[in-house]
């Protein structure tokens, strides 16, 4: 039975249970309609296995104070209450996942198979997961397996003390008293582990090893993805029927840089998954793309990205992933294509920063803007009429660079519209210039920070038009 939580009920329920798995959800979330029937598989396979523990779900929308007070604070969350204290899940929303993490939870870390029998019904229901072979259940070493299993809290970990169900569970075996090693369905089926019996070194080789040679991203799997300890990681986009085909390309040269890259494969069919990191790079997935294929990198420990500009094949991958793994690859900067005509205020691009604000010998004035920011059309406005009144002063330009499509290692703003004043002596110190200020005020920070005078400022708008001078204006 799921108990059904309320206002009046939920808080005594957590408390009157020593064991009690809670699903908060609401009625219009998708994430948690696709979640409930594996809730209640998961509840039931615990229930076949003799688990203690109680099982509840919450409407969250329609019960917010009872959500508040077990500490639901988004659909769907699943938390499991051991004696008062709350764990939240963020694993895979599978029955499995569900399980396997429950029984580390509440002192079921390792599963005793000591049969064959067991065995081969174990491998039925579990695809992935780590044997570990003790001659006897006891001991430093096989207290660091106990402890590693404990700790992990994704994946299965089986012991036994008979050989042959070993052989059984990982058919490569060689030891005949002590192993360690891990099993997956996928090509690279059986891990051993050469370590060090304790936790550290056991839970670090799970970790690196855990995902198989190329891991299809979904939403299920993101934080996995995110989180991993590999920092490294390539990603290729394609369409499934295109992937087919480099498919077997990939995975051969993920097997040469096992457990130092993760390699990632993106179904540009799937658009809420593949744009975000599309767009990322400046690549747009609605327009028809020029290439198949798309390979990107990601240094998830320092944000630093990269894109394969070179053909894709065994070669060239291979050589993106070593210049990738020892630091030589230069990150990628999004840009847009450089623009042919300057105007009065000309248009930045990542590519032209360096030669058009950084190298050019004037003093620079710069707008950072994206198309979706609200003040900027005004501020746009007023840097338009600053580029007139001062168009004749050889030693000033004005510029504008838009932030959703461009980017520069030395410009980083986080707030729209951002103003600065590129000095032509010092362009490694900006001065900033505050969007609040009026044009007039503006015009008077120009002149008082790249000491021109009026007399100056005259002589430089002395031959505009009158239409354009607008001096009044200021």
């Amino acid at each position: 039975m799921v108990l059904a939580l309320d206002n009046d009920n939920a808080r005594r329920a957590v408390e009157d249970h020593a064991e009690l798995l809670l699903l908060g959800y609401a009625p219009w979330c998708e994430r948690s309609a696709q979640l409930m029937p594996r809730f209640a598989e998961a509840a039931a396979a615990l229930r076949a296995m003799g688990s203690a523990v109680a099982f509840a779900k919450l409407d969250g929308e329609r019960y917010p104070k009872a959500a508040a007070a077990v500490g639901v604070k988004g659909f769907p969350t699943v938390l499991l209450f051991v004696n008062g204290t709350e764990h939240a899940y963020h694993g895979l929303h599978t029955k499995d996942a569900i399980v396997t993490w429950v029984r580390k939870k509440t002192g079921v870390p390792v599963i005793r198979l000591q049969s064959k029998d067991s065995a081969e019904e174990f491998l039925k229901k579990d695809q992935t997961f780590v044997i570990g072979l003790f001659k006897n259940f006891e001991g430093t070493e096989y207290e660091g397996f106990v402890k590693a299993a404990t700790t992990d809290d994704e994946v299965q970990f089986v012991e036994t003390s008979d050989r042959s169900v070993a052989k059984i569970l990982f058919p490569g075996i060689t030891s005949e008293e002590q192993f360690v090693g891990l099993v997956k369905s996928e090509p690279e089926k059986f891990e051993k582990f050469d370590g060090e019996f304790e936790e550290k070194a056991i839970l670090r080789f799970v970790e690196l090893n855990k995902f198989p040679l190329i891991t299809i991203f979904t939403e299920l799997n993101s934080g996995k993805v995110y989180s991993s300890s590999i920092k490294l990681q390539v990603f290729t986009f394609s369409e499934a029927y295109d992937f087919e085909d480099l498919e077997s390309m990939v995975e051969e040269v993920a097997r040469a840089f096992k457990t130092k890259i993760m390699f990632i494969y993106v179904d540009t069919a799937e658009e809420n998954l593949a744009k975000p990191f599309l767009t990322l790079y400046g690549l747009e997935p609605e327009k028809k793309p020029t290439k198949l294929y798309q390979v990107t990198a990601f240094d998830t420990s320092n944000g630093a990205k990269y894109l394969m500009e070179a053909d894709i094949n065994a070669k060239n991958l291979r050589e993106f992933c070593l210049s990738l793994l020892d630091g030589t690859l230069p990150p990628y900067h999004k840009s847009e294509p450089v623009p042919q005509e300057k105007g009065l205020v000309e248009k930045l691009v990542g590519r032209t920063f360096d030669s058009s604000v950084l190298e050019s010998p004037q003093n620079v004035f710069t707008e950072v803007y994206t198309p979706w920011c609200v003040d900027c059309e005004a501020i746009s406005k007023n840097v338009g009429k600053l580029a007139k009144h001062f168009s004749g002063l050889d030693n000033l330009k004005f510029a504008r660079i838009d932030a959703s499509v461009n980017e520069h290692p030395k410009l980083k703003v986080n707030n729209y519209p951002t103003l600065f004043i590129y000095p032509a002596g010092d362009k490694s110190n900006p001065i900033k210039v505050s969007k609040k200020l009026s044009v007039k005020d503006m015009a008077k920070l120009i002149k008082e920070k790249l000491q021109i005078s009026d007399v100056e400022t005259v002589a430089a708008t002395k031959n505009v038009p009158p239409a354009e001078n607008v001096k009044d204006e200021l």
